[in-house]
């Protein structure tokens, strides 16, 4: 300011004095047209900051509005169970997670998420299967030994005030490199309804719309890859609507090109799956809060791979070809004192799915995890499936599992689990994992 002062006091004292300024030097005038230049420069560049400025933060209050993830209305104590980029140790509302994950305006957001593993298990993971379900080749906990985890690198931002957009990429542990989510979203939808557009992990049940790290355990629940094959993705449409009221209530529905499991590749025109969920939510105090829904996916498969296996374990190749329908419910609640996540908190979590194809299968997982320390958790999880075609056996697992995070971009866990998964086939599984975050990442969901 200082400057801007001496160099504004010598264009007024050139001005006051024009016999002085008519006498002066060539040199003396070249140099008052050289502050006046400076001057107008520093004018024009502090304008051009200020303009630039209020563009980023008129997108960035455009995405934030937005209900890419969970939003202001969603219930009040935060998670747990937040990922290692997003530890229980930093306390983020819902409504703090909207203003946070909204994707950065102008300027690309880039983050790596890096994850591995050590796991011993009593039995080779070749065999692995769930008796009475047909599951996918890369459902299951994953090879012996060391390995990397399923890591990734996602580039996020605004493109302009009406859409943002998102490019995540996993690397596989055998380098393997897929698009996991390449998505757009419509920011300025009429009436809170928020498109989303492209490659996007489905809204279908509660844990399917999280990414690998931000998970409590290890590996997905024996439901998820019975039902969902894992995890579910969608190619296609999102429409999701926040109704304008004090308790939470979200709608919304889906509609892709039924490539996943359950599903499969059909080469033909049209939707080739449908989904529609609906969650409701609040607050119990300042301490409590709690999260429902259900879910409901329709897809078809055609003539689809399916390996089952009779008692004896012998492999049977049985292709399917038909409609597949399942639906889901789910429940989380959560307690902070006071609000604060920050010292201790607990969250309770709970989904269970039924699926009607070759017959009406059903299935589900409950868990808890304890914060007791700022920077520690401990966490048990109990599965169990009914798969109706072999009476008498259900597959089901019990887990426990323990993590430490240091700080809000490291988390190590240890896991241990004792699966029966088939007749004769119980699994001792055990979990040594890392992840590690680099880069900016936005908060995650409820």
């Amino acid at each position: 300011m200082g400057r801007i002062l001496s160099l504004s006091g010598a264009l007024a004292l050139a001005l006051c004095h024009p016999v002085a300024a008519m006498a002066a030097t060539d040199r003396e005038v070249e140099e008052i047209r050289a502050q006046i230049r400076e001057l107008k420069s520093s004018y024009e560049a502090r304008i051009q900051a200020l303009e630039q400025r209020l563009k980023e933060m008129e997108a960035g209050k455009a995405a934030a509005s937005a209900p890419a993830v969970t939003p202001a209305s969603a219930p009040a104590v935060t998670s747990a169970s937040a990922p290692a980029v997003t530890p229980a140790s930093a306390p983020v509302t819902p409504a703090q997670a909207g203003a946070q994950s909204s994707l950065s305006a102008f300027n690309p957001a880039i983050s790596a998420i890096l994850t591995g593993n050590y796991v011993n298990l009593s039995q080779d993971p070749a065999r692995y299967r769930l008796s009475g379900f047909a599951i996918p080749p890369d459902a299951g906990p994953g090879r012996r030994g060391f390995s990397i985890g399923e890591s990734e690198l996602t580039f996020s931002a605004n493109v302009d005030p009406f859409f943002s957009g998102a490019l995540t990429f996993s690397i596989a542990p055998d380098n393997r490199v897929e698009v996991e989510e390449a998505y757009g979203l419509y920011n300025r939808g009429l009436n809170g309804i928020v498109p989303k557009f492209g490659r996007f992990l489905s809204a279908v049940g509660y844990l399917n719309e999280q990414h690998a790290h931000a998970w409590d355990f290890a590996d997905t629940p024996l439901a998820y890859q019975a039902f969902l094959g894992g995890q579910y993705r969608n190619d296609g449409v999102q429409l999701r609507w926040i109704a304008p009221t004090e308790q939470y209530v979200e709608l919304g529905g889906e509609a892709g090109n039924g490539d996943a499991f359950p599903g499969n590749e059909r080469n033909r025109n049209g939707f080739g799956s449908g989904i529609a969920f609906a969650r409701t939510g609040g607050d119990i105090g300042d301490s409590h809060s709690w999260l429902a829904g259900v879910s409901y996916l329709r897809t078809r498969a055609d003539a689809r791979p399916d390996v089952l296996f009779d008692a004896s374990g012998t492999p049977i190749d049985d292709p399917f070809t038909g409609s597949s329908r399942t639906w889901g419910t789910m429940f989380v609640w959560k307690y902070a004192p006071h609000g604060n996540p920050r010292e201790r908190n607990f969250k309770l979590q709970a989904e269970y799915f039924w699926r009607n194809e070759r017959d009406q299968q059903h299935g589900g997982y409950v868990q808890g995890v304890y914060q007791f320390m700022p920077t520690w958790r401990a966490g048990l999880r109990y599965d169990r499936l009914d798969p109706r075609a072999l009476e008498g056996f259900n597959p089901e697992r019990s887990t426990a599992m323990v993590d430490w995070s240091p700080s809000e971009f490291a988390r190590i866990r240890f896991q241990l689990a004792r699966a029966k998964l088939a007749p004769g086939f119980a699994d001792n599984e055990l979990f040594l994992q890392y992840i590690l975050s680099i880069g900016a990442h936005g908060a995650h969901k409820y």
